[in-house]
């Protein structure tokens, strides 16, 4: 059968997505769900994909979209999941589920894992054929969510639940450094820190969007284009330096994060969006007996007690804005993305 996608058949720029049709079997493999994509929301993951990433060869035209909200349309031989009809969030990465780290419950450590739109096809079609162990329930109809809403939780609220919870071990009463206060991991990381009884400092260069971190929660905030974040983190904790660092920007900010933090601190880090490679001096991190900490995603386990924490309201996902499930919507959403003209998520919805 054919459905309709936005692709790209080469790499480049945002005009690179295109409409195309796509073959797709007509029922989905066993052990597998077609789940219908209602709502898809960006990541800069889908922007570094476009462009390229070394060592990553794609069969194309490829489907970018790992934050997938949709409808159960089909269930393949074998698959345990819920009825026909049913809304669900998916889980936005794929395992083995059968190795040691899969049967830990540590699939993001898989040797086999991927994440969807990035090495496998991704949500940026009418449909998605997905292993039944990534198929979950929709927040109830109590969380009060749109359907752009539900898209808008998983990648970015897995991987800041392993950072603030599991990592670092965020505990009532510390202060935390929160970086780039707009981007998707840290929205939902200021509400998990403040959900975990924290004293949250955010960052950023706009002044709108730390203005709009103080309404998730963040208690204090600190403009990067007039301010040093280190000397100000230093001031708001009398000079004694934050407990945690949540970064995903990497480079110098990464660099100069030592130097806020606290002795005994934690930096935990899942991104370098301005550079992998920051010049840091060892002495700060023996000498202060700092722990840097890296996380990637989080495990498909931990998306049920963030949805909890979703159905309860203690967490709630933030859009930026819904543009139309089409290439013309995705070219521009990848360029709003780009352009870091959004807070929290852009999402492509029917």
């Amino acid at each position: 059968m054919k459905i309709r996608a936005i692709a790209f058949r080469s790499h480049g720029a945002p005009e690179v997505l295109e409409d195309v049709d796509l073959d797709v079997p007509e029922h989905p493999p066993a052990g597998k769900v077609r789940v219908r994509v209602d709502a898809v929301a960006l990541n800069h993951l889908d922007l570094w994909v476009r462009r390229g990433l070394p060592n990553l060869k794609l069969p194309l035209p490829h489907r970018l979209g790992a934050d997938i909200a949709g409808t159960v349309e089909a269930i393949g031989e074998g698959a345990i999941a819920p009825p026909v009809g049913t809304k669900v969030v998916l889980a936005p990465a794929v395992s083995c589920g059968v190795c040691e780290a899969c049967l830990r419950g540590r699939d993001n450590l898989c040797r086999r894992y991927h994440i969807l739109g990035e090495s496998t096809d991704g949500g940026y079609g009418e449909v998605l054929d997905v292993p039944a162990s990534n198929v979950l329930g929709s927040p109830s109809p109590a969380a009060s969510l749109s359907v752009p809403e539900v898209a808008a939780i998983p990648l970015t609220f897995l991987t800041a639940w392993q950072m603030v919870v599991e990592k670092a071990r965020v505990e009532r009463g510390e202060t935390v450094l929160v970086h780039a206060a707009g981007s998707g991991v840290s929205v939902a990381a200021i509400q998990m820190c403040k959900m975990r009884g924290a004293r949250v400092i955010a960052t950023s260069t706009s002044a709108v969007k730390l203005e709009r971190a103080r309404t998730l929660g963040a208690d204090e905030t600190i403009d990067t284009t007039t301010q040093d974040f280190v000397a100000e983190s230093r001031r708001l904790t009398g000079k004694r330096g934050v407990d945690v660092v949540v970064d995903h920007v990497g480079g110098e900010t990464f660099a100069k994060s030592l130097l806020a933090a606290a002795s005994g601190g934690r930096l935990v880090t899942c991104g370098a969006t301005s550079g992998p490679t920051p010049t840091i001096d060892l002495r700060h991190v023996f000498f202060r007996q700092l722990e840097i900490l890296g996380s990637t995603m989080g495990s498909k386990a931990t998306m049920f007690p963030i949805l909890r924490e979703v159905e309860r309201g203690a967490l709630r996902p933030v859009v930026d804005r819904v543009l139309p499930f089409t290439a013309e919507g995705a070219r521009e959403a990848h360029r709003v993305l780009e352009e870091r003209g959004a807070f929290g998520k852009i999402v492509l919805a029917r």
